[in-house]
């Protein structure tokens, strides 16, 4: 049986009652972790986070992730320790440097030290740590602090990230890395191998930091049906992440071309250029068999989670019982049996 984590990654665009119906549902078909993605333009994640805390026992529950940028690391903090509280030691803190955010105005300059700091601060405010901080981006005064008790002082940090550096400091400071928008084995055994060289900086034994690689999934008994709406999907997304992942190379002007109709807002027409080869890179999509024999080539190739992305099925609630039903035990099943 491998040890790897089965997740889910929901949109945060549905409605009141949807996310604690979907969560618990997950949680009785054995996921290990439900994460909500922070997009921009999105409904917070926080709301259906704390909603699915209530509607469950188990699973661990994150934002993939919260912004540095656009909300205050003591923001952040209070967010974690609300997530937390409600789910009695479940969540987790997602943090990245996010993207398309030049649209509301914000810049994005030196992510690292940005990402570094936002940790810093987050979990000097949940340790009590009264001391003040001064970084080069964010600081604390001595003396400040939350007036009110935290569940947990260290719930685990996620970070997303795809390049070397990102990937290092994954490696000295995080549990987890999350690589979004892919379902390439090859990029997860790069990012093991960049991640490493923070572990070995910050004298952690190799492996420590899990890697996570997350992205778009259609299943469906149609598989072609489910493989054509993976294609519109990951169209919208394949300029951002073809660019950030160097073991692929697309035909040439595929970005472009495909960029170029989701900008004109024919995204259909967009995601019938994607070749399925390229597909399978960015996406997990088909029948049951099909992406689970995807799932399961990460997990070969040394990943400790694979979060299947929305929208799950052609349908929310029937791509959730399909991965839960006729994807999940596949992947669960002892080898040997």
């Amino acid at each position: 049986m491998t040890a790897a984590e089965i997740g889910l990654g929901l949109q945060s665009d549905k409605r009141p009652g949807d996310y604690a119906r979907l969560a618990r549902r997950a949680e009785e078909l054995g996921f290990d972790v439900l994460s909500v993605f922070g997009d921009l333009m999105y409904q917070p994640p926080i709301f259906p986070l704390l909603e699915m805390a209530a509607a469950t026992g188990r699973v661990r529950l994150g934002a993939a992730c919260l912004n540095p940028y656009s909300m205050a690391p003591y923001e952040i903090a209070g967010q974690v320790a609300a997530l937390d509280l409600a789910s009695d030691g479940r969540a987790y803190l997602g943090l990245a440097r996010g993207t398309w955010l030049d649209a509301v105005g914000i810049d994005r300059p030196r992510p690292l030290a940005t990402l570094a700091e936002a940790a810093e601060v987050v979990y000097r405010l949940l340790r009590g740590d009264v001391e003040g901080y001064e970084g080069t981006v964010f600081r604390l005064a001595p003396g400040t602090a939350f007036r009110y008790e935290v569940r947990r002082p260290d719930p685990p940090l996620l970070l997303g990230a795809w390049g070397p550096k990102g990937a290092a400091l994954a490696g000295r400071v995080a549990a987890e890395i999350k690589v979004g928008g892919s379902a390439n084995p090859a990029m997860a055994r790069l990012v093991r191998d960049r991640v490493r060289a923070g572990e070995t900086a910050a004298g952690r034994p190799e492996g420590d930091v899990g890697v996570v690689l997350g992205a778009v999934t259609v299943v469906d008994r149609d598989g072609a049906a489910a493989r054509a709406r993976a294609r519109t999907e990951v169209a919208m997304y394949l300029a951002v992440v073809a660019e950030l992942d160097p073991t692929v190379e697309l035909p040439p002007d595929l970005v472009a071309r495909v960029a170029a109709l989701v900008e004109a807002g024919r995204h259909e027409e967009a995601g019938r250029l994607v070749p399925g080869d390229v597909l399978d890179l960015f996406a997990f999509s088909g029948t049951p068999d099909q992406v689970a024999a995807q799932a399961q080539a990460l997990i070969d190739a040394g990943v400790r989670r694979v979060e299947f992305g929305t929208p799950h099925g052609l349908t929310d609630d029937t791509g959730v019982e399909l991965l839960g039903t006729a994807v999940l035990p596949s992947l669960r099943r002892d080898p040997a049996s």
